[in-house]
């Protein structure tokens, strides 16, 4: 079997990824980023996830991004917006984050001797961030064979983006022909330290709304009724 770098946040995203990477018969290596972000529940429910799919490893990398600030993610002095998706560019933005967390997968990637990485990035349910773009996708699978020793020896990095042009609707129905069992995980921006979802950030939208398009019960377990 092939090796893969599957970046796995515990989200619905990156565990349907994760699923799909499997079903391509590929032998995954789970990552995951503790970045600072505001709950570490999203981390629990990544190893719970990883463990149902069967991952070959799984690691998880320290990164403090909550130093540099600028993001309701990672910063709890800006609020989480909850009043809907807007226009622009939203206040849960990470500055980098992508960038930070895929130059991790391709070191270990690297280190691993595979050629294969996969993110759960979304360009049509995406809320706005540049780094879930295609053109961001190739920008860094070209960067990628120009800055490692694998790809110089003639070992070419592909980058895998199998959810970029996907609904939520058909995400979910993908990850549920393929056994993903989404009770595991977390999406929401501010979930408790039980893993349960305000249901009123940008996250929590999008997930609802996803189910209810796809006709799948949703198994979220929401703080509020």
């Amino acid at each position: 079997m092939k090796k893969a770098v599957v970046l796995l946040s515990g989200g619905l995203d990156s565990a349907t990824v994760l699923a799909i990477a499997r079903s391509e018969r590929f032998e995954c290596y789970a990552l995951s980023v503790d970045y600072g972000q505001r709950h570490r529940s999203e981390l629990v429910a990544a190893h719970k996830v990883g463990q149902s799919l069967g991952v070959k490893a799984h690691q998880s990398i320290r990164i403090d991004l909550s130093v540099l600030g600028k993001s309701a993610l990672t910063d709890k002095s800006i609020a989480i917006p909850t009043e809907g998706l807007t226009n622009g560019i939203p206040v849960t933005y990470v500055p980098a984050r992508n960038t930070i967390m895929l130059s991790l997968a391709l070191a270990w990637a690297e280190v691993l001797e595979c050629h294969d990485i996969f993110i759960g990035v979304n360009a049509v349910d995406y809320s706005g961030y540049p780094d879930c773009r295609p053109d961001y996708i190739e920008a860094f699978e070209k960067m990628s064979n120009l800055a490692t020793k694998a790809a110089r020896e003639g070992n070419k990095l592909t980058l895998h983006a199998p959810l970029l042009y996907l609904s939520k609707k058909e995400i979910i129905r993908l990850g549920v022909e393929r056994g993903v069992d989404y009770s595991l995980t977390v999406s929401c921006y501010q979930a408790d330290e039980e893993g349960s979802a305000c249901g009123l950030c940008d996250a929590c939208r999008l997930r609802k709304a996803g189910f209810l398009a796809a006709k799948v019960p949703d198994p979220t377990r929401y703080s509020l009724p």
